[in-house]
């Protein structure tokens, strides 16, 4: 599958879309002494279901159109993605149908199971293989890629789009890098009318497949490790993403899961923000990388984290 052109028309496109199905999200400044700059948080946590997925699968959902989706849809989602067509399939009454990897956390299930998903569960390997190959015998409707559909990204970077009118003189943007969906978006909203910012890419040590891949100049296989950081990581860069995300996004920033862990407490005690692993890597990658002096905004993806898992992480036990 190649990608249609993702430009600064179809986001605002997307923009006008998705008005009224997501909410204009909040970019407040991050409750920090120590010099690390401005650093600015943009809460995509706030959106009805805790993710910035409302924006790319209402996107995708209202372009495809009623008739294209009475046969249901489908998507491939560690919990995120699959709230989000979930979520849009309701308010559109139609049937959806959603194919999990075998560690997604139970909150995400539930509020898949809540929104009336459909829930599949599978191997991870299998799972991948869904995101690679785009379908999965057995189910049917239309295929929602949570990262390789135009339509997904444009409605991602209206994000971008928020970001620069809320703060014009921003020189850096940290986006937690899972698929490349994000990231990309953003980066396109942004550089398509501010070349001299720069966009970069938060993994986690766990599996980061973008770094390793910049390094070596083409897509690398990974071994992949689950762990509380579920929403960001892969085994590798899907190849339909590579080209753009290689030529938009300046670097990754790797950070590792105690470094996030420290991030997750950071936002709830100086901003009362609850972020999941994904979400929480962004800012865990400005308090450690080199952007001192900088006008930074860290996109906070979601706040989809298990609460057994977060009580461990504020209690240091994780």
């Amino acid at each position: 599958m190649s990608l249609l052109p993702v430009t600064l028309e179809t986001i605002r496109s997307a923009q006008k879309r998705i008005a009224g199905i997501a909410f204009r999200t909040p970019l407040v400044r991050l409750n920090y002494e120590e010099d690390r700059g401005e650093i600015y948080l943009k809460l995509e946590s706030l959106q009805p279901i805790g993710s910035f997925k409302l924006r790319g699968a209402g996107n995708a959902m209202e372009k495809a159109g009623l008739e294209r989706l009475a046969g249901g849809v489908i998507t491939a989602s560690a919990g995120n993605m699959a709230q989000g067509v979930a979520w849009n399939a309701k308010r559109l009454g139609v049937r959806c149908t959603v194919v999990v990897p075998d560690h997604a956390p139970e909150t995400k299930l539930a509020a898949i199971k809540r929104l009336g998903g459909e829930i599949i569960k599978v191997p991870f390997d299998e799972w991948w293989n869904v995101m690679v190959t785009h379908r999965f015998e057995g189910a049917s409707g239309l295929f929602i890629h949570p990262v390789v559909n135009s339509d997904v990204i444009a409605g991602n970077g209206t994000i971008g789009l928020e970001i620069l009118e809320d703060l014009p003189d921003v020189t850096d943007v940290l986006v937690p890098y899972g698929g490349g969906g994000l990231s990309c978006g953003i980066a396109t909203a942004i550089l398509s009318q501010k070349p001299e910012a720069a966009i970069h890419a938060c993994e986690v040590e766990t599996a980061a497949p973008f770094a390793a891949s910049l390094r070596a100049g083409e897509p690398v296989e990974m071994q992949y490790t689950p762990s509380f950081v579920d929403g960001i990581g892969g085994k590798t860069v899907l190849k339909e993403m590579w080209e753009m995300a290689s030529s938009l996004l300046s670097d990754s920033i790797i950070v590792s899961l105690s470094e996030i862990a420290s991030a997750i407490r950071l936002l709830l005690e100086r901003n009362h923000v609850v972020a999941e692993g994904a979400g929480a890597a962004s800012v865990a990658a400005a308090l450690k990388g080199p952007l001192r002096g900088k006008k930074i905004v860290c996109v906070i993806s979601g706040g989809n984290i298990d609460s057994a898992k977060l009580v461990q992480i504020l209690s240091g036990e994780m």
